[in-house]
């Protein structure tokens, strides 16, 4: 008597996920096409505590074996995590060149790089349709942060309006304006998260929560994100 068989297709297997040290190469390839300098930054973040190893096991264990491998492990261990760090950082830098200039750059930035003590959203609270300009709010210990993402000439007008909106129902609250875009004077991509550190705190968290919530409760459909990038992968869309 034959077998039955299960006529049920298997499923296909997702694909496996690289490995961590594989994940780490392709960041570093990644950044090294994107950045000519980060591989001579790397270098040197981890010659340099090699270096001050050896010269510190030179210095106070000379005649001790153990004590000169040490020191010597400690100053590779040390160099090891300095070109890492600097690895990271190159890297997030790269990834925002990549983006720098494509509509909703600034959303994605406000999703994966804002500190704990503040509230953004990738969605922006204004977008001009036709230029696709677009303003972004982060609310935080700082008081509230509008920022612009355009050519100044355009979007200042923009922030103005929306100052107004905030200052209407937020009097005592302080409103800062950041511009990214093409302008001379304009914030790198970049740096936009370390301004906003930046920005003397005069809320308390208790009142962060609460601005917030009242912004978030006077904003009665969220708009569209500007197209051209998708905030989830920090990656621009392949032109058709």
């Amino acid at each position: 008597m034959a077998r039955k068989t299960d006529a049920t297709p298997k499923a296909p297997k997702a694909p496996k996920e690289p490995g961590r040290i594989k994940q780490m190469w392709q960041v570093f390839n990644m950044t090294r096409r994107y950045d000519k300098n980060a591989v001579v930054f790397m270098a040197l973040g981890f010659a340099l505590p090699v270096l001050a190893g050896v010269a510190l096991a030179l210095i106070f264990s000379r005649d001790n074996v153990f004590g000169l491998v040490m020191w010597i492990l400690a100053g590779v261990l040390a160099g090891l995590l300095a070109a890492l760090i600097i690895l990271g950082r190159r890297a997030e830098r790269a990834a925002y060149k990549q983006i720098e200039g494509q509509p909703g750059a600034v959303g994605a930035v406000l999703r994966s790089s804002l500190k704990r003590s503040w509230r953004g959203s990738e969605m922006p609270v204004a977008v001009n349709g036709k230029t696709q300009d677009a303003v972004y709010r982060a609310v935080g210990r700082g008081g509230v942060v509008l920022i612009s993402e355009g050519p100044r000439s355009r979007t200042t007008r923009m922030l103005e309006d929306e100052r107004r909106k905030v200052l209407r129902i937020l009097p005592n609250v302080p409103v800062t304006f950041l511009a990214v875009g093409p302008d001379p004077d304009a914030v790198p991509l970049h740096r936009v998260a370390a301004k906003m550190a930046r920005i003397k705190p005069t809320l308390t968290k208790p009142e962060v929560v609460a601005v917030s919530n009242r912004l978030t409760s006077l904003s009665s459909s969220p708009l569209p994100i500007p197209k051209g990038i998708d905030p989830m992968r920090m990656r621009p869309q392949r032109g058709r």
